[in-house]
Order: C-alpha cells, then structure tokens, then sequence
C-alpha cells in the first residue's frame, strides 16, 4: 500500500468516526434510557404542571411550595439535575429550601421520565424558560427572588436559561465549563458538538453572585471546571468539598450552611 493511500484510509476512518461521534453523542450527553424506572414517590403538596412545548409534547415540571408560613410573595429556587437523573429524586434532597421559606420548582428535560420530545439544549432551555415565566407569574412568587441552581448537566441547563431570563443568583455544583472542552477525551474537534452548554459565556455574561460547588477528587468533572468559572464570574464564591463527581450531592457534607453564609454575603437576607 502506498503511502498516499495509507494517508487517505486513515483521513476517511477518522471522518467516519467523527461522524459516529456526531449522530451518536446525545446518547451519551443525555443517557436517559440507563435511568431506572423506580423512583421514589411524588410528594403529596407537589403540584405537578404540564409544560407546552413549540412543536413538541409537553414536559412535566413539579412545583413545591414553602414548608413554613411566610409572607407572600416568597422566593423561588428553580432546579436542575444532571444527566442520569429525574425530577423525582431531589425533593427530599432539596427540602433545605423549602424550610427556609422558599418555593422549589423542578423542571425535566424532554424525553426524560413522564416527558415527552427529546433532549437537546435547545430543548431544555425552552423548557426551563416557559416554566419560569408560568411560574414567576404566580402571585405567591417574588420575580425578583429566583435563584437558579444547577447540578453536573443542570449547571448548563441554567446557564442556558440566564442568557434568557435573569436570577437573583446561581448555584452551580459538580458543573462544567462547556461540552465541547470534553471533545478532545473523544478525539473530536470541538465544532461538531451539537449541545455546547457554554457555561463560561453565560457567567461573564452573568453580573450577579454565583455559588460554585465542587469536589476536588471529581472523576467526571474535574476540578479545574470550578476554577475556570470561578474564574469567569468576579461575583463568584467557590467551596471545595472533599469528594468526587456522584458522592457529591445537596444533602451532604455542609453544604446548608455554605449556602447560608453565600445567601448572607451576597445580600439576599432571605431567611
């Protein structure tokens, strides 16, 4: 085989595979097939709500309201999850919130659980910004007392709803800078990933306080990811937890009390 050749069979095989790269990543993006089909059961206050969706089927978001009696308007946290998970997993998790007073909403992204379409970021923007406009628009819910907090993919899924729609502050745990920065574990060019959820972009666009969450031994996500967008937010706070990528969740360590004295030095004297 002549030299030429050799070249022109190892150009056409690595075409190939970034053709497999690019029909076949949202699969691995978004494995929601691998997702168990038992879940824990919904909360009996949950009011679960039927997102319409432009030119697809709805998507289920449930909405939690505040533990305790407090004055109304009240604040609001929208939550989003990471790849492998459902909305049916984090209302004990996130019960913190609705202790203090706050109302939870929690949005799935299309194609998961109940929901209908398919995931993609354009999808889960729309979902997440019709589901904050129906739900600020409630007269118990302060507009102007809505955080966004985002865990692993969720970190993108609020990313991508701030460029559109303006928290109060963010939240950001075991989240990346953008999809295309794991392009290169694939041995793909950055260009042909379809969902770029450029996390970056959206905090140096972002002026408000941002909370960054982070396991400093994470597998998936390394740690590098936090300092980047602590890096890219002036606003920023940046806790490191001693732990990897899935042993880092909302109910452990203290992460309660990170989050009080965060609320505190950002301003929001919410509780």
């Amino acid at each position: 085989m002549s030299a030429y050749r050799f070249l022109a069979l190892i150009v056409f095989g690595y075409l190939l595979y970034g053709l497999m790269v690019f029909v076949f990543q949202r699969h691995v993006l978004f494995p929601r097939h691998a997702i168990g089909s038992s879940s824990p059961a919904r909360p009996a206050d949950a009011r679960v709500l039927w997102i319409d969706m432009a030119g697809g089927p709805p998507v289920e978001a449930w909405f939690l309201p505040p533990l305790k009696q407090v004055a109304e308007p009240f604040p609001l946290v929208i939550y989003a999850h990471g790849n492998a998970e459902r909305i049916d997993d984090f209302p004990e998790e996130l019960t913190f919130f609705r202790e203090k007073g706050m109302g939870l909403l929690l949005v799935e992204y299309p194609g998961y659980g109940r929901s209908g379409g398919s995931p993609s970021q354009q999808g889960i923007t729309e979902a997440f910004v019709r589901a904050h406009d129906q739900v600020v628009q409630w007269p118990n819910v302060d507009p102007r007392r809505v955080v966004f907090f985002g865990r692993s993919l969720g970190g993108g899924a609020v990313c991508a709803l701030s460029h559109q729609r303006r928290p109060a502050a963010m939240i950001l745990m075991s989240t990346f800078t953008s999809v295309r920065a794991f392009a290169s574990r694939f041995f793909a060019p950055g260009f042909i990933i379809r969902d770029p959820f450029d996390n970056i972009a959206a905090l140096k666009a972002y002026d408000g306080p941002v909370l960054i969450v982070h396991g400093n031994r994470d597998e998936v996500i390394d740690y590098r990811h936090a300092l980047a967008l602590s890096s890219a937010n002036p606003r920023s706070h940046l806790v490191t937890l001693p732990c990897g990528h899935n042993d880092l969740a909302p109910g452990w360590y203290d992460f309660e009390a990170q989050l009080t004295v965060f609320f505190r030095q950002a301003g929001l004297q919410w509780f």
